[in-house]
C-alpha cells in the first residue's frame, strides 16, 4: 500500500457522484481499521503517519458529501416560503431581528397625510 494511495485530493472528489463518494469513504474506513490493527500488532512507525493521512482523507470525503447535500437542499428550498434554520444566513441576532427594507420604508396613513399637507420647506439662505 503506497502512502499516496491513502491521501485523497479534494479536487478529485468534487466531480464524483454520491455512490462513488460512499464507496471511497468505505474504502478509506477499511484502510483505517487495517492500519490501526497493524499499529496495535507492533507495525512500523510509518503507519502512524498513514493513519493521519487516512483520517484527513475521510474528513475530506465527508466534507464533500455534506457540501453536496447542502447544495441539493438549497435547490429544493429555493422558492419555498420557509427555509430550514441551518440554511438561513447566520448574521448576528440583532441583524436577524432587524426590520426588512420594505418594513422600514413603510409609513402610517397619518404620517403620509402629514407629509402631503405639510411638506418640508426649502429656504434660500442669503450669504
Amino acid at each position: 500500500m503506497a502512502p499516496s494511495e491513502n491521501r485523497v485530493k479534494a479536487a478529485q472528489l468534487w466531480g464524483k457522484n454520491k455512490d462513488e463518494l460512499k464507496s471511497e469513504l468505505e474504502r478509506l474506513k477499511g484502510n483505517l481499521v487495517t492500519l490501526r490493527t497493524q499499529k496495535i500488532a507492533g507495525g512500523a512507525s510509518s503507519k502512524l503517519n498513514q493513519i493521519h493521512d487516512v483520517r484527513k482523507s475521510i474528513a475530506r470525503v465527508l466534507t464533500v458529501i455534506n457540501a453536496n447535500q447542502r447544495h441539493q437542499l438549497r435547490l429544493y428550498y429555493k422558492n419555498k416560503k420557509y427555509l430550514p434554520l441551518d440554511l438561513r444566513p447566520k448574521q448576528t441576532r440583532a441583524m436577524r431581528r432587524r426590520l426588512t427594507k420594505e418594513e422600514s420604508s413603510k409609513i402610517t396613513e397619518k404620517q403620509r397625510k402629514r407629509q402631503i399637507h405639510f411638506p418640508q420647506r426649502n429656504y434660500a439662505v442669503k450669504v
